[in-house]
Order: C-alpha cells, then sequence, then structure tokens
C-alpha cells in the first residue's frame, strides 16, 4: 500500500509539471500573457521542491520541459510535416524527439537543484535556481549549433521587465522572471515574508529606474524605408516555372517606390542563383542608382569554383548618398552571407548518413555555407545596417557584436512560408523586438509572407502588415545614436552573477556535508 501511495504521488507531480510546462507558451506571442511565465515557474519549482530523490528532481525538470516545448514549437511539425515529405507517424516521432532532446535541459536545472540547493536555506535556493536555469538555457542556445528559441526572457516584451532589456539582456530578464516565480513559492511561508516581499518590491524599483534610464537618443533623422511582402508561396517557391513570375512580382510591387531611401525584399526573394540573374540584377541596379534609390535583397550565391552555396543579402543601387554611378557587380563586397545556419534546412549534420533516408533531410539548398561571425555593416544609400539573416535574429551575442555604434538600423530577413498559420512567425517577431530594446536600434523585418514589421529602438511595433498578403510597407524609420549597457558588455554581468550564486551555494553544501 505505501508503494501505491508512493506511486500515485509521483505521477500527480509528473502530471502538475507538464501542465505547468504546457501553459508556458501562452506568456509568448500571440497570446503575450506575460504573467504566465512568473506563475508557470512558480507551480513548476513548488512541484521541484517536493521531490525526494535526485532522480525525481531531474524527471521533474524532464516533463515540465517537455510539455513546455511540445506546444511551443509545434510550429515546427508544420514544415516536417507539409514540407518534409515523410508519414504522419514519421514527422510526430521527429517532433518528440526534439522536444525530447530540448527538455533535457530544464532536466539539468531539475538534477543540479536537487545536487547543489534541495536541502539548502530558502534565501541561498532562490538565488541560485534562477542562475542554474540561466546555465541550462544558455547551453541548450550553444550545444548543436544552439536554439535559444522560447527563452525565458522573451515572454517578457509585453510586460514591465522589458525595461531590463537594454541592461541586461534577454537572459537577465529570464533570470528575473525564474527569481520572481522562486520568491512567489515563498510567499506562502510567513516567516519568509520579511525577506521575500522586500526583493519583489526591490525589483519593481529597480525596473522603474531602468524606465527612466536613457541609454540612445533619437537624433532627428529618418530613412524613408519600403518592405515588400511577396507572400509566394512556398511549394512554388522553387518551381523553375514560377521563377520569372515571382522575380516579375517583387520588381512591379518595388517599382512605385524607388523614390524610397532603401527598398528591402526577403530572404532569398530572387529564386535564383545570383551568376544565373546577373542581368535581372543590374538592370535594378541601374534604375535605382538613377531613382537615388538603394535595395537589399536575400539571394542565393553558389560560388562554382568551391561548389559553396551561400544565403546572402546584396545592395542595388546606390552605396552612399551622394552619386548615381551603380554600385552592384557580382563579388563586391557590400554583402552579407549567413553564418548560422538552420539545422536540416540550410544544413544536414550526418548529411551521409541521413540525407538517403527521407526528403525531409534533403530539402532545396539544405547544404550552404557559412559566412564570418562578425561582418561589416550593409551599406546603402548611406544608411548602415546591421544584418541578421531569418534564425540569426535568435542569437543575441551574434547580433550585438555586429551592431555598431554608428550602425543606424538592424536588419533581418526571413521566409516563415514553412510555418504557415502557426504561432511560429509571431514568435520569430517578438525575438526581434527584444533585438531592437537590447540594442537601443529600429529593426526593419521583411518577410515573405509575414509578419513584415518596422520596430523602434524601444522594442514596440510602429508598421507591420499582416501575414499572408502582398503589400508593400511604405515608412519612416528614426536614426538613433548611443550605446546600451547590454551592447557595451552583453550577458557578462549576469553571467557573473549566476555563477557566483551557483559557486556560493555549491560551497555551502559541501561545507555542511563536511560538518556532518
Amino acid at each position: 500500500m505505501k508503494w501505491v501511495k508512493t506511486d500515485l504521488r509521483s505521477w500527480m507531480m509528473a502530471l502538475a509539471a507538464v501542465l505547468f510546462g504546457a501553459v508556458m507558451p501562452l506568456a509568448y506571442a500571440p497570446y503575450n500573457m506575460s504573467v504566465v511565465a512568473p506563475l508557470s515557474v512558480l507551480g513548476f519549482y513548488a512541484v521541484l521542491q517536493m521531490s525526494r530523490t535526485l532522480r525525481m528532481a531531474t524527471w521533474i525538470g524532464f516533463i515540465y520541459g517537455f510539455g513546455t516545448f511540445a506546444v511551443g514549437i509545434s510550429w515546427i511539425h508544420v514544415s516536417i510535416d507539409q514540407f518534409g515529405g515523410v508519414p504522419l507517424i514519421v514527422s510526430i516521432a521527429l517532433m518528440i524527439l526534439l522536444c525530447g532532446y530540448l527538455a533535457l535541459f530544464p532536466a539539468m536545472s531539475g538534477w543540479l537543484w536537487y545536487r547543489i540547493c534541495h536541502d539548502k536555506p530558502a534565501i541561498l535556493s532562490a538565488f541560485a535556481f534562477p542562475s542554474i536555469w540561466l546555465v541550462t538555457e544558455y547551453l541548450r542556445g550553444e550545444l548543436l549549433t544552439g536554439f535559444p528559441w522560447l527563452a525565458m526572457g522573451y515572454s517578457q516584451t509585453h510586460s514591465w521587465l522589458f525595461e531590463w532589456a537594454p541592461i541586461i539582456g534577454v537572459q537577465g530578464i529570464g533570470w528575473l522572471v525564474v527569481f520572481i516565480g522562486v520568491l512567489l513559492t515563498q510567499t506562502v511561508h510567513p516567516k519568509r515574508l520579511v525577506w521575500a516581499l522586500p526583493i519583489i518590491a526591490l525589483v519593481g524599483f529597480g525596473t522603474f529606474k531602468a524606465s527612466n534610464f536613457i541609454q540612445a537618443e533619437h537624433t532627428g533623422k529618418f530613412a524613408k524605408v519600403a518592405l515588400v511582402q511577396g507572400n509566394v508561396p512556398q511549394i512554388i517557391k522553387w518551381d523553375p516555372e514560377s521563377q520569372w513570375p515571382t522575380m516579375r512580382l517583387y520588381q512591379d510591387m518595388s517599382r512605385p517606390y524607388y523614390d524610397h531611401d532603401i527598398v528591402v525584399w526577403p530572404e532569398a526573394a530572387i529564386p535564383a542563383v545570383e551568376l544565373s540573374a546577373q542581368d535581372y540584377l543590374h538592370n535594378i541596379d541601374s534604375t535605382l542608382a538613377w531613382r537615388e534609390s538603394a535595395m537589399i535583397t536575400g539571394i542565393i550565391d553558389y560560388q562554382p569554383r568551391t561548389r559553396s552555396y551561400f544565403n546572402n543579402l546584396v545592395v542595388l543601387g546606390r552605396t552612399e548618398s551622394e552619386g548615381e554611378n551603380p554600385s552592384y557587380y557580382y563579388g563586391n563586397s557590400n554583402r552579407y552571407s549567413k553564418h548560422h545556419l538552420l539545422p536540416i534546412g540550410e544544413f544536414v549534420p550526418l548529411g551521409d548518413l541521413l540525407r538517403p533516408l527521407a526528403p525531409l533531410f534533403n530539402l532545396p539548398m539544405s547544404s550552404f555555407s557559412r559566412g564570418d561571425y562578425i561582418q561589416t555593416n550593409l551599406l546603402a544609400n548611406g544608411w548602415k545596417l546591421a544584418p541578421a539573416l531569418c534564425y540569426e535574429i535568435l542569437f543575441t551575442e551574434q547580433v550585438r557584436l555586429n551592431v555598431r555604434i554608428d550602425t543606424d538600423f538592424i536588419i533581418t530577413v526571413s521566409n516563415d512560408a514553412w510555418f504557415g498559420d502557426s504561432i511560429g512567425p509571431h514568435q520569430h517577431l517578438q525575438i526581434a523586438q527584444m533585438r531592437a530594446k537590447e540594442l537601443a536600434r529600429p529593426v526593419i523585418r521583411t518577410t515573405n509572407n509575414g509578419i513584415t514589421a518596422i520596430i523602434d529602438a524601444d522594442g514596440s511595433i510602429t508598421d507591420q502588415i499582416p501575414q499572408f498578403e502582398a503589400k508593400v510597407l511604405s515608412a519612416e524609420v528614426n536614426q538613433y545614436r548611443g550605446q546600451t549597457l547590454f551592447s557595451r558588455y552583453g550577458h557578462y554581468p549576469i553571467a557573473i552573477l549566476s555563477v557566483l550564486s551557483i559557486l556560493i551555494a555549491a560551497i555551502t553544501r559541501r561545507r555542511h556535508s563536511t560538518i556532518r
């Protein structure tokens, strides 16, 4: 009978953990219920504290993470199911494997917490657990090329904690969310209210001060931009018969906006390799130079000598704001080559082994080469833009290091048609909002089928085009100058705090064990 009660208790804990994890994605776009994040952590941490063994704590972390990712990245199944060419049962199995892998990192949090903190004073654990979470979340964003999607900090783009972004970045905000969730678990203990409530109040006061800490200022200048959303269905994207109609569509949509400073097309808007589209590119280049404008477009570059593909952005028309000479030629340096490639979509790990197994591992253009980690800003009509191609906007440190003091804007282009009418594109836009706020630079975001948008330096969306509409967004984008604390120091301050918190907890545990 005792075994039955214990087993039932374990199952109830697991059920609670998976439910707390499953509701966590409500904190992210498109739902933006930010308060759900600390409440989800509250529930998770409360269940974790009930763990009586190391194995149980690890399992609670795993099942919480599995619930979060099974719901939060369900949009990936859209691309696997619709374009992967595999049976439904296989696509579901692949999603289970992916969610299981990502859940290993919350499981690591549970394991480390139990090893270091489970018998420690509550206040020590309150500081150590958010630090443990941050370390494991960092590892998730780095190992096997990294997948930092649904990092805890992104849940707060519509909350008061968003004001911390220019100071401590997305990981720092994530630390605060977990910290608040842990502190809330202590409010049920009257004796712990003495220190828990004052700390929560201190976080609130710090947020108020952060919101009044001006780190970048509008110069009074602005660029007039036109963002072209062609809404080309993914199923015909690389169809040879659709190549010219697609190229003509983007050109026809853009022509009325050649009086703007910059026209922007999305990722791989031109469905042809760069060498074969030279006449088309030079024609646009000459016209834009004559009209005193510039264009940034995505295009695939295939270099026959090295047999290498690159996912590129190139600039057509004017480079500087003066002069009418066309600036584009094949191989010029005013281009950007994507560094952080998307697994399966742009490179296939163990390709020789996996490619013969299913069409999923042999998608068009899935053998790209990497560009450099740090590259020069694009120069278009006198404006300097730091690029992040599609998936790259997710990698905070890479974007930070490519935004310089004289960078005017961040530009990110994408093709989210792979993910249909799912929550993925909304989460992708939310990530771009975080980059704008962290670095105090407007983000120009152009996509094939949505969501195309202008994000101001404070992280707010000023203009956007709805999904699944062929439309052009004409807007003025403000120029800012100044550097945020985050742009100078990145996540190093919060990383140092986290390491120190974990070390103090670990040392305290060792001394306590020695005394016993």
